[in-house]
């Protein structure tokens, strides 16, 4: 594995374990020329999937690109990172049991919209005011209004 700090192309693995209920192994890695430790994750992955966007255009899955997605939504929010880590790896497994290699973004988004909405309703709305393109207050309102989210004034 490459050393992303110096480049060199071996490193030592000084630790593994498994991680993420056991979809995955963690390693711990030092690199013998500069020193640096750093982390890899081994993961099974049952087919290459490609994501045609609304455009045509097509694009590899990237699993970095949808837990980037899910940070920003839950930027600030008291949401334990194993929690996540697993709905990640659920998105992950259903988008690849689907049986079709090429799949529409809408897919991905849908998922990731009912991911959130059982982990965190802000993070959920907050996805979804940029998924859904949300331009002006009313389209929030009509949202929540048609999402039928908990609001604790009913309390």
């Amino acid at each position: 594995m490459r050393c992303p700090f110096c480049g060199e192309l071996e490193s030592q693995v000084k630790d593994s374990r498994p991680s993420e209920d056991g979809a995955a192994i963690r390693r711990r890695r030092l690199c013998p020329s500069c020193g640096g430790r750093f982390t890899t994750f081994e993961r099974v992955q049952l087919r290459e999937l490609t994501i045609v966007k609304r455009s045509g255009r097509r694009t590899p899955f990237d699993r970095e690109k949808l837990v980037r997605s899910i940070a920003i939504a839950l930027r600030k929010r008291p949401v334990d990172p194993e929690r996540v880590e697993r709905m990640v790896s659920g998105i992950v497994r259903q988008l690849e049991s689907m049986g079709e290699t090429e799949l529409p973004s809408h897919v991905v988004g849908e998922l990731l919209m009912k991911g959130l909405k059982s982990l965190d309703e802000v993070a959920y709305v907050r996805y979804a005011s940029v998924y859904r393109d949300f331009r002006e207050t009313q389209d929030f309102a009509r949202f929540l209004g048609s999402e039928g989210l908990s609001d604790e004034s009913d309390a």
